[in-house]
């Protein structure tokens, strides 16, 4: 018999800048067990070209894997290994930095409006010394479901049962298991996904809100749903959704700026491999 997700907490997104003085809506869980395996989500959306000209200039990574996701605007990533790739709207850039990368993201666009994501997935300490790697996923490869009933969800990683149909994503390759799916409703559509009962679960609404349980989570909310295997979604306006999933890391966070570790000594280790120059010899 099925176990409906319930909303048990909200935690509200922080403006923040980072990079070049980007302006971002952040949310961070470093240290929230019910949040792993995911450390931040990071919103970024503006119209004004001065808030995202800067982009985010080269800077060192180890310890996580990034996804990236736009909804609206172009970026180009280019790091230490090598890879180039285009970020567009619709788009997706996953990377695993392991033991360590070197990269940058930078707005291909002068003009328009921004509006995209970056979520921050803890790696399994085997796996924060293992060698970096990086994928993107062009708009075109991001499997897509449409309905009156639903409206649209793209299955941006994971496998999924979304209203009974069930879709792989193009991702399936990060440390620990994931699904994200990106949902948009309008008033009265609604979403029910199975998800394994041993995952964590959190939404993101980033327009409009969306009622679970009886409960609303609304714009540049954040919510925490219970245990369970099934969780239905209600859309009480228009309205944009993050669904992330995902096996819980339980082992230790020390965080320090782009580097997340299981202790202070590793954290210290990362720093001095940076200043020596290391991360830009791991090929």
């Amino acid at each position: 018999m099925s176990k409906q997700r319930t909303l048990i907490e909200t935690l509200n997104a922080k403006p923040t800048s980072d990079g070049a003085g980007v302006k971002i809506q952040r949310i961070t869980g470093f240290n929230i067990k019910k949040f792993s395996p995911f450390l931040m989500i990071d919103e970024l959306q503006s119209e004004e070209n001065q808030d995202y000209v800067g982009g985010f200039p080269p800077h060192p990574h180890r310890g996580i894997e990034t996804f990236s996701y736009m909804l609206k605007g172009h970026f180009q990533h280019k790091d230490s290994l090598g890879n180039s790739g285009e970020l567009r709207s619709g788009g997706a850039q996953w990377m695993a930095s392991g033991k360590g990368i070197i990269h940058s993201e930078m707005p291909m666009m002068e003009e328009g409006q921004l509006h995209g994501f970056q979520i921050w997935i803890n790696q399994p300490s085997q796996d924060k010394q293992s060698r970096a790697c990086y994928a993107d996923f062009q708009p075109e490869m991001v499997k897509e479901l449409e309905s009156p009933e639903l409206g649209t969800a793209r299955i941006l990683a994971g496998s999924s049962a979304i209203n009974g149909i069930s879709v792989d994503s193009a991702l399936n390759k990060t440390g620990v298991p994931v699904n994200i799916i990106d949902w948009r409703a309008n008033n009265n559509q609604e979403l029910q996904t199975t998800l394994d009962e041993s995952f964590n679960a959190i939404i993101y609404v980033y327009k409009g809100s969306i009622e679970i349980s009886g409960k609303v989570v609304t714009e540049g909310q954040l919510g925490f749903l219970s245990q369970g295997d099934t969780v239905h979604l209600t859309a009480t306006q228009e309205s944009g959704a993050l669904i992330l999933a995902g096996q819980p890391i339980n082992e230790p966070v020390v965080h320090y700026g782009p580097f997340v570790m299981n202790s202070m000594n590793e954290i210290d280790q990362a720093i001095s491999d940076y200043n020596n120059g290391l991360f830009e010899t791991y090929k």
